[in-house]
């Protein structure tokens, strides 16, 4: 019965590879700078490389939005979210997995009567809207500084053809890693309270956690949708939006893999603390949003000409849509599960009282004693 409803994470992160996963290269292979094959390789391995190292940040802010404690309901949430995913793809529209499973956590939260923490939600929508803002100003930092070294370097037109072709490999693989770590969390991050995998020692030198296990299943399963079913959204982000140069497509994946990177970095939110600086949220965040904002940034470093906003539009229209689809359908589908199937969707936790809680309790006992008397 594990292996059955951990079934829906598994079509949860084959959908983001077939998805949000294809942006990382998308750019690149779309500029046929980089084969698909190639692309994909890359892309699964470091995506599971990031999941496993450094999967855990962004995990525990979707757990503060909503906390699953029963694994059918973690098996709906994911199912509803997938499904969600997948039918956007079928469309063509390269939308949010974060935005959908963000969705599908309100629409749990709503059916079970569970509190939905809306400061947690309004960081989650903030971040959502800075995403592509970030990339876009990274993009056009990027692009900029490259024009004037290569401008002012007067390299050969066979050198510059290397340089990209390798920068858009290194950078990608880089890119891939920081989906992996902050992706991850929409994949896996609603089964991490309820399933019951035990710590395991591999050759007395390193263990895996049970998250950790959860996530290098969460990144094969994405590795598998880069692979399997990614070409169709790689066009419509390497081409449709806007035509890029092979160097605009260098910059959009390096933008986009500094925004995930730092969204998804415990390491540096445990620096800036050290140093009393802001801290920048660990907030599951979209790739999608990452690449089409450094896009939209480069187009308007260009004055805004060859943006196609059409297309840009009905992107838009899939990222709003989203998480509203994903949350009805959550909440239609618990209805059945818990209702026609006889499935616990949501476990009925306790009221803990703390000890503040106590003490106030015995204060007023102690004041209607004295009033008594």
């Amino acid at each position: 019965m594990l292996l059955i409803f951990l079934s829906s994470g598994l079509f949860l992160g084959w959908s983001l590879g077939a998805n949000d996963a294809a942006n990382i290269f998308g750019t690149a292979v779309g500029t046929k700078m980089v084969r698909f094959k190639t692309a994909a390789l890359i892309c699964g391995v470091f995506v599971i490389l990031g999941a496993v190292i450094a999967g855990a940040g962004a995990t525990e802010t979707l757990g503060e939005l909503g906390a699953v404690n029963a694994i059918a309901g973690s098996f709906m949430v994911a199912l509803s979210a997938g499904f969600t995913i997948f039918w956007m793809t079928k469309l063509k529209l390269p939308v949010s997995t974060s935005q959908a499973i963000v969705g599908a956590i309100v629409g749990w939260n709503f059916f079970t009567g569970s509190p939905t923490d809306y400061s947690v939600l309004s960081k989650i929508v903030l971040t959502w809207i800075a995403c592509p803002v970030l990339a876009a100003v990274f993009s056009m930092l990027i692009f900029a500084l490259f024009k004037v070294i290569l401008n002012g370097m007067r390299i050969h037109l066979l050198r510059i053809d290397l340089f990209n072709r390798t920068g858009l490999i290194l950078v990608g693989a880089f890119g891939a890693f920081s989906l992996g770590a902050n992706n991850i969390a929409n994949v896996m991050g609603v089964f991490v309270p309820v399933a019951p995998f035990d710590e395991i020692r591999l050759f007395d030198m390193m263990s895996l956690s049970g998250a950790q296990q959860l996530f290098l299943l969460g990144g094969i399963a994405i590795a598998l949708g880069v692979y399997t079913y990614s070409r169709r959204v790689m066009e419509t982000v390497g081409g449709s939006l806007l035509k890029l140069s092979p160097q605009a497509a260098l910059v959009v994946v390096l933008s986009q893999a500094l925004v995930l990177f730092l969204f998804a970095s415990q390491q540096l939110e445990s620096w800036l603390m050290a140093h009393n600086l802001p801290t920048i949220p660990l907030v599951p965040v979209s790739s999608s949003q990452a690449v089409i904002g450094a896009v939209i940034g480069i187009g308007l470093l260009k004055g805004g000409r060859g943006i196609r906003y059409k297309v840009l539009g009905s992107i838009a229209t899939g990222w709003i849509t989203t998480p509203i689809i994903a949350g009805i359908i959550t909440f239609i589908s618990l209805f059945f599960l818990q209702n026609v199937f006889q499935q616990e969707v949501s476990r009925k936790v306790a009221t803990q009282i703390t000890k503040p809680a106590i003490m106030q309790i015995e204060k007023e006992r102690y004041i209607h004693t004295v009033l008594d008397r």
